[in-house]
Formats: structure tokens, C-alpha cells, sequence
């Protein structure tokens, strides 16, 4: 198998080039014309080579061109199959089918298809009904484990695991189960949509003096801002965040901080944005997590 990485993903590649001996690197350029315009270069021989382009379509939607603009270069140049591996798969929370509204995940699944790419792996994605949506196969991997080991080198066994949301519970279990902690109901708030915006309530059920709440995005942080809120005024002392994806939008997430948020821990799916405190986040790897995914494809 051959690698073609974008630039943001350049060091996520030289860490899967040394967890898989028979991935090789490949070559390629994207140029911009001064008209704004893309256009991919490839200088790898590639023909009749299952090729991987490691990527994202996360903002901006420039990642997303050069992405499917490579995967068709790979393509229209021999390849046999080409894998998309895009840890964060943008427009995936666009996936409800309401008149006169866009269907953007739909949207991106067709574009990915004719692009070229046979299938998708990509990490946590935010619904399985993306899935169903998709015409090419989409493999989502779960980051529990890699939760679970930070949860058990950081000392936090015996914290509360909580959901933010009841769509976040399976999540949420999944990590709890992974870390050997103790079982009982996952806490949650409840999403109540009004006029002017979405109230959240709760928590529903009990937490103790610690609590983890678990994610599969930090985009504004509102939702998770409002959950440390309630978790403070119900005399929660200590708090840590977990998400999957960090796109750190704006400035609304630091009051994370200011709530009392010890630690915020996001997977590395998402290269974290300029002006973004590195020294603030804990940064988990999922290279193991990709690795083991696409050594079983390389060897099939």
C-alpha cells in the first residue's frame, strides 16, 4: 500500500510509515494558480497499487478539494483501489433529511465516490446513520481504548463518566467499559430546542466529586460548556473533558477553563488550529488505532 498525505497529516504519516513496514510513502504536489484554482500533481508510480490518501474534510473546505482532488489524480492514474483515511469526517452532523435543507453528508459520500475512493475509514464518526448514507463502505473506529488508557494513566477510575447528551451514552459506555471502571447508569442532560436555542437540563442520574465527560466533538464548546455549568452548581469539584475531535472554533471553549475544566483531552484526528494553547490540551494518538485498520486492509 501507498500513502499519499496532505500536509497537515504529514506527521501522522511518518508515525504509520514506522507501525506498518509495507506502507510507502508517496509523492504528489498541489499547486494553487493564481486564480485560486488546484491542481494535483502525482509522481509515485501507482498502477494497479492500492493507494490510501491520508486527509480531512474539516474546515476549511480547502483540505476537502485537495483530498478528492489527489483521490482522482490516484485514480485516473492506475490505481487499484484508493482508501480515504480522513480521521475527522466533516459535514457529518449535516445528515437529517428536512425539506428545502441540505443533506451534507449524503453530499460529501457522493463527492468522495466520484473522486474515485472505494471505501472510507475514518474515526468516531457523529451518527451511524452516516453509514447508511454513504454509497462507498465507511469504516468508523472507535477512540474507547485510546479514552481508556488516558483515563487509567491519568488516575481517573474512580471519576463519574458523563454524557453530555442521551445521543452520547453508547459513547460513553463504550470508554467506561474499555477502562475497567465501575458500571452503573451514565449520567446525562437532556437538549431541549426552543426559539432562541437549545436549553440543556440535569445531569439525569448521580455523579460524585469527579466527573469525565466524553464527546465526539469540541467544535464552539457550547454544549460542553453548559454541562460544566450544571456540573459545578451540583457541587461537581473536579472536571475532565474528553473529545474525539477538536476544532476549537472561536473563543467560546476557554470558559471551559473558567468553569473549573482541569484537563481537556482530544485525539490528534484533527491537527490542532493556530493560536490554540498546546500546552492546555492533552493531545492522544490515534496512529495505533489507524494502523492496526490499515494493515488488515493491506493484507487482504
Amino acid at each position: 500500500m501507498i500513502l499519499f498525505a496532505v500536509e497537515q497529516y504529514a506527521g501522522m504519516a511518518l508515525e504509520l510509515e514506522k507501525a506498518i513496514g509495507q506502507l510507502q510513502p508517496g509523492t504528489f504536489r498541489i499547486a494553487r494558480f493564481e486564480n485560486g484554482e488546484l491542481h494535483a500533481r502525482v509522481d509515485t508510480s501507482i498502477t494497479a497499487q492500492h493507494c490510501a490518501v491520508l486527509g480531512s474534510i474539516a474546515p476549511p473546505d480547502e483540505q476537502l478539494l485537495s483530498v478528492l482532488l489527489l483521490a482522482h489524480t490516484l485514480k485516473k492514474e492506475g490505481a487499484r483501489q484508493v482508501t480515504a483515511v480522513l480521521p475527522y469526517l466533516g459535514y457529518a452532523r449535516d445528515d437529517k433529511d428536512k425539506p428545502g435543507q441540505s443533506l451534507a453528508t449524503a453530499w460529501a459520500g457522493s463527492l468522495i465516490q466520484a473522486s474515485g475512493c472505494d471505501r472510507v475509514i475514518t474515526v468516531d464518526v457523529h451518527s451511524e446513520r452516516t453509514k447508511t448514507l454513504f454509497p462507498v463502505p465507511l469504516v468508523s473506529l472507535s477512540p474507547a481504548g485510546v479514552f481508556a488508557e488516558a483515563i487509567n494513566r491519568y488516575g481517573l477510575a474512580d471519576a463519574t463518566v458523563v454524557a453530555p447528551d442521551e445521543g452520547a451514552i453508547s459513547r460513553c459506555e463504550a470508554v467506561r467499559a474499555a477502562a475497567g471502571m465501575r458500571f452503573s447508569k451514565i449520567p446525562y442532560f437532556e437538549k431541549h430546542r426552543t426559539e432562541t436555542g437549545i436549553i440543556h437540563s440535569g445531569p439525569i442520574g448521580e455523579v460524585r466529586h469527579r466527573a469525565v465527560i466524553i464527546d465526539d466533538i469540541l467544535d464552539t464548546g457550547g454544549t460542553l460548556v453548559s454541562a460544566c455549568e450544571k456540573l459545578s452548581k451540583a457541587g461537581v469539584e473536579e472536571i475532565d473533558v474528553m473529545v474525539t475531535h477538536g476544532l476549537f472554533t472561536g473563543t467560546r471553549w476557554k470558559d471551559l477553563y473558567r468553569l473549573g475544566v482541569k484537563r481537556i483531552f482530544c485525539t490528534d484526528s484533527v491537527p490542532l488550529p493556530a493560536g490554540v494553547d498546546r500546552q492546555s490540551i492533552v493531545s492522544l494518538s490515534i496512529v495505533r488505532l489507524l494502523a492496526k485498520e490499515l494493515l488488515a486492509i493491506a493484507e487482504t
